[in-house]
């Protein structure tokens, strides 16, 4: 049990017998009255974000969350198998449980967030940042850095980005994973 001021970024709490984690937190001591704690949760199952406000000093279940590497292997039917690589056992993971799916690659290493009492996987991230080759885009044509247009490129791993109009195809590029917006050119 943990005390609701002592909730921070990534912490994670049992809740009407749901997870959540904490990605936003306000202690707010109005000038009349008791100071309590604004806080934005996410759902780990679902991923809805609520807005809770606790009292200081309230009694909240908090939850040991593990993170651990695991790599990307190989898919199998709808799931995902990855390897510990601390332990090298392999382990399922649904399509639903993996952030930035669509930019996964075989021998891509991401973090796996499990439940450290049940070891059950709560969901997988990929880094924030990814590089990956363009497959295909039209060709670019002199002088198309005037102005901020975008045209569709795809990616190795088949996924489509929105690129400006001077990247080619063969070149590397910088790809946010969690919006699938384009960060910009990798130099060789």
């Amino acid at each position: 049990m943990i005390n609701a001021q002592d909730i921070k970024i990534g912490t994670a709490i049992r809740m009407d017998g749901k997870l959540y984690f904490c990605i936003d937190f306000l202690h707010v001591k109005p000038g009349k009255g008791n100071t309590f704690m604004r806080t934005k949760l996410k759902d780990v199952v679902n991923g809805y974000v609520l807005e809770r406000r606790f009292n200081i000093g309230e009694k909240l279940e908090d939850v040991r969350v593990e993170r651990r590497p695991y790599q990307f292997l190989y898919k199998e039917g709808e799931d995902f198998i990855f390897m510990n690589q601390e332990t090298y056992d392999q382990v399922p993971i649904a399509r639903e449980q993996i952030n930035g799916v669509d930019y996964l690659l075989e021998g891509m290493v991401v973090e796996v967030v499990s439940d450290a009492s049940t070891e059950t996987i709560l969901f997988a991230d990929l880094p924030v940042k990814v590089q990956m080759k363009i497959t295909y885009t039209e060709p670019g044509v002199k002088g198309d850095t005037a102005t901020n247009s975008l045209k569709p490129a795809t990616l190795e791993c088949g996924a489509t980005v929105r690129v400006p109009l001077f990247i080619n195809e063969g070149e590397t590029i910088e790809v946010d994973t969690r919006d699938g917006s384009y960060v910009g050119r990798v130099k060789a």
